[in-house]
């Protein structure tokens, strides 16, 4: 069974209860006696590796593009070279 945080919506005390999907919770607040409330929060989500980030798609193409202007700017010197000798 998962656990639920309610909170109070006098005081704001947070508690967790375990309960079903389809159960509710309707007890009122340990504290104060008000009425709780569901909490909702956001699942965890880790992104792990290349590709999750738009920087990680511009790194790629750059990287593929270095080595093609670096060859291209050789072949011009080693043909003029060839032609002075």
């Amino acid at each position: 069974m998962p656990l639920y945080d309610y909170q109070c919506s006098q005081c704001g005390h947070v508690i967790e209860v375990r309960h079903g999907f389809n159960d509710s919770h309707d007890a009122p607040c340990d504290k104060c006696g008000g009425v709780l409330k569901r909490v909702f929060n956001p699942a965890p989500i880790v992104f792990k590796g290349s590709g999750f980030y738009i920087t990680d798609s511009r790194k790629g193409s750059s990287e593929g593009s270095k080595p093609e202007s670096s060859s291209k700017g050789s072949k011009p010197e080693s043909s003029s070279k060839e032609s002075a000798a």
